[in-house]
């Protein structure tokens, strides 16, 4: 069985492997482990602080590493690979592939083939949006602004396009939309409830992010 490693942002992100990934590679054949981001306190770091980790990884033996991070509040002086040249690069997906090209590179060559850089557009709540009746099912009309998530995923092509204004970042929707929302709690649970299978069809760099982890 081959063991892949995912470095995830926080607690949010670790219970979604947990929950939806872990059981889905299994039929893989590809075992899932999934710590959080080291020197945090869940939330994202510098390139240097979490390439370190990337490596020490790496260096564990035979298996493969990845990310779980989210593309909202990662700073200019968090100094990514690539990160100010991209913001030239308009196509939101064409700018999330030239960063990978570029963590990848910013690699020794003899480990860049076990890792699969990878940051979420904009953030892990976008998924949830693959399926917004997913929150009338587990929310009251007491409880739940559905009107407001509706706008939101009409304004876009795909719920990963939700953008990432202080006040419009997916996660900041979700709690406006639903008294006493917590991301951590209910997060995976809604995930799990939606599926994986509608979350990779609605969300392509997830979904090719999957099927890059698939073929490891």
């Amino acid at each position: 069985m081959k063991r892949m490693i995912i470095i995830c942002e926080g607690p949010t992100e670790q219970e979604f492997c947990k929950d939806v990934l872990t059981n889905y590679f299994m039929t893989k054949n590809i075992s899932i482990e999934c710590p959080t981001i080291k020197h945090s306190n869940g939330g994202i770091v510098s390139w240097n602080t979490l390439k370190k980790q990337i490596i020490m990884h790496l260096n564990e033996g035979d298996c493969f590493v990845t990310l779980l991070i989210d593309y909202y509040r990662i700073k200019d002086s968090y100094n990514f690979p690539g990160w100010i040249d991209s913001k030239n690069i308009t196509n939101i997906y064409d700018r999330m592939h030239f960063l990978f090209d570029k963590m990848s590179l910013d690699l020794d060559e003899e480990l860049r083939p076990r890792f699969i850089p990878y940051i979420q557009l904009h953030e892990f709540e976008a998924l949830l949006f693959s399926d917004i009746s997913v929150f009338n099912r587990n929310f009251t009309s007491d409880e739940l602004d559905f009107h407001s998530l509706e706008q939101a995923i009409k304004c876009v092509e795909t719920p990963e396009e939700i953008n990432n204004g202080p006040a419009t970042a997916p996660s900041e929707r979700l709690k406006k939309a639903i008294k006493g929302y917590d991301k951590v709690v209910y997060g995976a649970c809604l995930a799990s409830e939606i599926g994986l299978d509608t979350i990779r069809e609605k969300c392509q760099l997830f979904n090719e992010w999957i099927e890059k982890l698939e073929t490891c």
